[in-house]
């Protein structure tokens, strides 16, 4: 029985709370002129104080569970990818199988940063290949407000917050997941990170130690050397993905790109030969929403009634680590 990884739920959800350009030049010395120019952003969606990254992600996986038409209950396997965990344990996952009302099914979390949706398809796809799981919820999730530096413009203008799910589902069927490619390189990994500073914290020695609810310190990055490694390693990995699976860039109808920078999608879509109307852009509404932009772009599209039945789907992202990585769908919901 050869088994093959379907679609069949699509959600998203961002936070009621927009904040603009305009507002974030109030509070650090930016201005809208120069955050559109060098990322395309114009606003981004924050998450109330009252709100979790497990809340976001319930609202998501909620709407896609609808969407498929089916319950918590008819899922055998919950995964969230996230960058920023309600907390250090249990995981994000757990949390939001509880709210869902389900119990008892596997739920956990995955961690690769903005690469951390196309690793969990990979991850959920190869599963469900071999019949462990018959049908999968996997959700991209994160509270990106919560780890960045307010006083930072360099980076505070880049994030936002929101959630991503898809239902997936092994049928005998053709189309569906057609196959992954995934990468890391450590070395790469002082570019973009933010550290788990512990400040003396050993036994017997009595330290005033605190976190922030996802355990890690503010964002840092060196913006230029990591646009210069993200464009060159996606390009590579769309060709490898595609060389794989015996396919052109012709056979790809849409590109559905983490939303990190318009400059990166653009520069992607442009060595892909591929008019920019066939990429996924959410990065001027939604900022960079980490592990969720790629599901987020996907659900955008999804409910403008974009795809049809048997068009190729690229999804790819770059994030710190650096992980990276591209998924190939055949649509078939």
């Amino acid at each position: 029985m050869n088994l093959n990884t379907h679609i069949v739920g699509v959600g998203g959800y961002l936070p009621e709370r927009i904040l603009s350009n305009e507002e974030l030049s109030t509070m650090v010395d930016t201005s809208d002129a120069w955050i559109r120019e060098r990322t395309g952003i114009t606003q981004r969606h924050i998450l109330a104080e009252d709100q979790q990254t497990s809340d976001l992600a319930t609202a998501a996986a909620q709407q896609a569970l609808d969407d498929a038409g089916i319950s918590v209950h008819d899922i055998d396997a919950l995964v969230v990818a996230t960058t920023t965990p309600d907390m250090i344990f249990p995981s994000t996952a757990s949390i939001v199988q509880y709210k869902l009302g389900g119990k008892d099914f596997p739920a956990w979390d995955i961690q690769a940063v903005c690469s951390g949706f196309v690793y969990g398809l990979a991850q959920v796809d190869g599963m469900m290949r071999s019949g462990m799981f018959k049908r999968v919820l996997l959700i991209g999730a994160e509270s990106m407000s919560r780890i960045v530096d307010w006083t930072d413009r360099n980076t505070c203008v880049l994030f936002g917050d929101g959630a991503g799910a898809m239902v997936l589902e092994a049928k005998e069927e053709q189309g569906g997941m057609i196959g992954s490619v995934l990468h890391c390189d450590g070395s790469y990994r002082h570019l973009l990170m933010a550290e788990h500073k512990y400040e003396g914290n050993a036994p017997g020695k009595k330290v005033d130690f605190r976190v922030d609810a996802a355990g890690v310190a503010a964002v840092e990055m060196k913006g230029n050397e990591v646009f210069r490694v993200a464009v060159t390693k996606l390009s590579e990995v769309v060709g490898e993905v595609l060389e794989k699976y015996e396919m052109s860039k012709v056979d790809v109808d849409w590109l559905i790109p983490h939303q990190a920078n318009i400059r990166i999608l653009k520069a992607t879509a442009k060595k892909m030969q591929m008019d920019e109307e066939q990429m996924a852009v959410t990065v001027d509404k939604h900022a960079n929403t980490s592990s969720a932009s790629v599901p987020l772009a996907l659900n955008h599209l999804y409910r403008q009634g974009k795809f049809e039945s048997g068009q190729v789907l690229l999804l790819e992202a770059f994030a710190g680590g650096f992980a990276w990585g591209a998924n190939l769908i055949r649509w078939s919901k």
